[in-house]
């Protein structure tokens, strides 16, 4: 939508109902075109049926409204247009929007607004929706060319040009909240390694308790973000003017040429202070808590960011909302008044589930905390309670929020059960009989746009709503924050309606719908098949899924090569797994564990030289771990060299086999397991798959190789091998289920093929093969007909494909090596040449070289 040029008030005239005559439309000029002027101006029009108002917004950006709680998006490939708010209509002659055209004074007197051009324009009810500014700390350097806020559209272009130009490779974010958070993911989206500074002693201190956010900065310092919580930043070092590193208040200096400040923010009081309104004590326009009017001029009002009600400004999208609905019912003749303010945050920080609700930090008169921190799942859970125990008061949920959908809308009710049950895992499903079939109809289930439960449930059973973008449109739940979309999916299902296996947003297919499409059109690109088969420009679900797939397919082609770079996960696009300080690890495939003394120096001759730390996994593996990033091709040259390859330890690919000694050295073996193994793995390595796979050989029913926990398992028998699918470890241990018995080798191998390569064809996005025969309908029977008896008469094409993989394997690190454009790669983000990262401090332990925890872990506990 361009800017409008309806001219003046040109909304129609509406007629007295006394008298008939014709009466001008009352005229309401909202300052501010951010996401609760906009949903002002939506909801006012909308009920406005008698066509009493036109409705001037004057917006200091020159776009229409966006969603800014979405702003990684845009630097993740959303365009402008995805991001923006639905559209205004252009054609309503009760509506002026007026872009790039800020106020800059008010004359209460008059009632009237200045703008920008010099315009004058007269008001009857006047709306404050000018936000907030971000707060920049007054510190040396604070104004040196590399430092940014994150604010707007405008923000981001300018951070997305200082990133590509980034010599150091390195961002520092000043606030640890969730504005900094989302920074740090930003700089991660675009190629820098992120510091995030903070003073608090953890990060999103405001929301989270101190587990929470203890476990919080673990979890997103294993993803590469580096925490520097507990202190201030002291000085931004410059030279030329430009930003050149950051000394912390502990005298850490931090080697980086892009900040971005993120440490709070400010509203935008300025046009009320001048006007003579009266502003809080940390500023923001007073209001009414029940009416957001101003006092002593009733035709004024300020609602979103800039509203300070009894006396605090409130940052969240939820309470904005409600204020501009409050104030739209009112003009519109309603005694609406402004309900409690909702402050529950539900988001994903870098990957990482975080949710709050109600009185988190227990800070009701006699409120009692339940905790469950478990440092094995890492999942951290705390319900606050009354006194006497029946009413849930707040909570916070890290690792794991699959419950705040359940437990938010319960904040001030009855329990339903025991409060340790509540945080249990599967109580979300209903498994403790607390899941959604728990709530009152009357719950809020939607906090941005208070939709209950009843009014989902209704729109499904009277406005035949059965997905939901159709809630949404019904509704308008799922339309903000989007941390209610889940629950929506839940409610859908417990009304019977059958759901979409779509992916995401931009494809409405499963991964095994796009599989089947990939490979019957032969599409080599992500921007092709979003082009003919999906929409919008793609997410973080679908780009890894997609990438896996042509991997799968396309054997040939390298996964960095042709665009597949930017849709891999942070491991594959780096060929490494990055470790909790940024550094990678180095795994070569050692099939079967079997190794000579001649390749084992050289492992040890490189761990010396790199000074990386060494340990044998229990995947009958090596691992070297420290590598940086520029260092990872120099020691990939010299273990190729050796006759090494990738061991595919970063990839949703096939692990390892591991393998006992079998009838070769033990005297209760009775196959020869370590050739097997070693035949299975060099068949098998490099095949691309919806999650890892591993397997596992074992030479005789003793069962060394631990064969049953793996997703293949194979166990030798007097008559051959037996096989076993479907197994795996993890959060949820699953024992492998026998298939078929005494199975000669070249049987075996067939059979494994087949089995390989239906999954790789229908399995969903990360689901393991456990999971994939639990949800597959017939289960283990249906398998063994596909696989053993050709029910779907796929085995030509099964044994096609694993025959075409076979030919084309190539090892992706040597690849990697003869390609000029994939090694331009390997820059060193993480730490100058040589020098490790001083956020990080080593120790030597056992003789060997390792990273001091930033934290002890916490112990699990459960506290009434």
């Amino acid at each position: 939508m361009g800017q409008s040029e309806n001219p003046g008030l040109s909304g129609g005239p509406r007629r007295s109902e006394n008298t008939g005559i014709a009466e001008a439309p009352r005229r309401v000029v909202v300052v501010g075109h951010g996401m609760a002027g906009h949903r002002f101006v939506t909801t006012l029009l909308d009920r406005d049926t008698a066509r009493a108002f036109h409705i001037t917004v004057l917006a200091e950006e020159p776009r229409p409204a966006y969603d800014r709680v979405s702003l990684s998006a845009y630097l993740d490939g959303a365009g402008e247009e995805e991001l923006r708010l639905p559209a205004l209509p252009a054609d309503d002659p009760r509506l002026t929007v007026r872009l790039g055209e800020p106020a800059t004074a008010l004359d209460r007197g008059a009632r009237t607004v200045t703008t920008a051009t010099g315009e004058r324009i007269p008001y009857d009810e006047l709306v404050l929706a000018t936000g907030s500014a971000p707060f920049v700390p007054p510190v040396p350097g604070h104004d040196a060319r590399g430092c940014f806020v994150y604010r707007t559209l405008d923000d981001l272009d300018a951070l997305r040009v200082a990133a590509a130009a980034s010599k150091t490779g390195t961002g520092l974010v000043v606030g640890g909240g969730l504005l900094g958070l989302e920074a740090a993911n930003a700089l991660r989206l675009l190629g820098l390694t992120p510091h995030v500074v903070d003073l608090a002693p953890h990060l999103m201190a405001v929301q989270l308790d101190e587990g929470g956010g203890a476990l919080l900065g673990d979890l997103v310092t294993d993803l590469g973000l580096i925490c520097h919580t507990g202190t201030a930043t002291r000085e931004i070092t410059t030279r030329d003017g430009a930003v050149t590193g950051v000394i912390l208040g502990d005298g850490t200096r931090v080697e980086a040429d892009v900040v971005v400040f993120a440490a709070g923010v400010r509203p935008r009081d300025r046009l009320a202070r001048e006007a003579g309104l009266e502003t809080g004590p940390r500023g923001g326009v007073v209001a009414d808590p029940a009416t957001c009017r101003a006092p002593g001029d009733p035709h004024v009002h300020a609602i979103g960011e800039v509203a300070a009600l009894d006396g605090r400004c409130l940052g969240l999208v939820a309470p904005g909302y409600a204020m501009a609905e409050t104030v739209a019912a009112r003009l519109l003749g309603d005694d609406a008044r402004l309900p409690p303010a909702d402050l529950s945050t539900q988001l994903k920080l870098l990957g990482v589930d975080v949710a709050s609700f109600g009185d988190a930090k227990a800070t009701t008169p006699g409120a009692l905390e339940v905790v469950l921190n478990d440092p094995v799942s890492r999942t951290y859970g705390k319900l606050v309670v009354s006194d006497d125990t029946r009413t849930l008061l707040g909570g916070v949920l890290v690792g794991d929020t699959d419950g705040y959908a359940v437990l938010r809308p319960m904040v001030g009710l009855p329990l339903p059960g025991d409060p340790v049950a509540l945080l249990a895992p599967g109580a979300a499903d209903g498994g403790a009989g607390t899941g959604l079939d728990a709530l009152p109809g009357a719950a809020q289930v939607c906090s941005c746009n208070a939709v209950t439960k009843d009014q989902v449930l209704r729109a499904v059973t009277e406005e035949s709503a059965t997905d939901v973008p159709a809630l949404k449109a019904c509704t308008n739940a799922g339309t903000g924050c989007g941390s209610c979309l889940p629950t929506l999916k839940q409610l859908l299902a417990s009304a019977g309606v059958t759901q979409s296996a779509a992916l995401c947003e931009h494809f409405a297919l499963s991964r095994a719908e796009l599989f089947e499409i990939v490979r019957t059109t032969g599409v080599h690109t992500f921007s092709d098949l979003l082009a003919r088969y999906g929409r919008g420009s793609g997410c973080d679900l679908c780009k890894p899924v997609v990438a896996s797939v042509l991997a799968s397919l396309h054997t040939a082609d390298h996964v960095l090569t042709d665009g597949r770079a930017g849709l891999q996960d942070t491991n594959d696009r780096h060929l490494a797994n990055m470790q909790r300080d940024g550094t990678y690890s180095v795994v070569p495939r050692v099939p079967g564990g079997e190794i000579t003394p001649e390749r084992l120096i050289v492992i040890g001759e490189v761990a010396r030289d790199f000074g990386l730390y060494t340990k044998i996994t229990g995947g009958q593996r090596i691992d070297l771990l420290g590598a940086r990033l520029e260092q990872l091709p120099a020691i990939w040259r010299r273990l190729i060299a050796a006759g090494f390859e990738s061991g595919h330890a970063y990839g949703k690919a096939l692990r390892t086999v591991k393998s006992c000694v079998g009838d070769t050295w033990c005297r209760y073996g009775v196959q020869d397991s370590v050739s097997l193994a070693v035949e299975l793995e060099l068949r098998y390595r490099g095949l691309r798959s919806p999650h890892k796979i591993k397997a596992g050989v074992s030479g005789c029913a003793r069962e060394c190789a631990e064969a049953r926990s793996k997703d293949i398992g194979v166990i030798a028998t007097e008559a051959g091998w037996n096989l076993y699918v479907g197994g795996n470890g993890g959060f949820r241990p699953r024992h492998a289920e026998l298939f078929l018995t005494d199975l000669d080798t070249a049987t075996l191998i067939r059979t494994v093929d087949r089995f390989l390569m239906f999954y790789v064809r229908t399995a969903d996005r990360l689901q393991r093969t456990a999971g994939w025969i639990e949800a597959m309908e017939g289960g283990l029977d249906h398998l063994r007909a596909v696989i053993v008896d050709d029910s779907l008469g796929i085995h030509g094409e099964l044994d096609a494909a694993m025959a075409r993989h076979v030919a084309d394997y190539r090892d992706e690190w040597s690849a990697a090596l003869d390609d000029p454009a994939t090694l331009a790669r390997f820059t060193p983000y993480v730490n100058a040449p040589g020098v490790r990262d001083p956020a990080i401090e080593f120790t030597v332990e056992r003789d060997q070289p390792v990273p001091v925890p930033s934290r002890p872990l916490l112990p699990l506990e459960v506290l009434r």
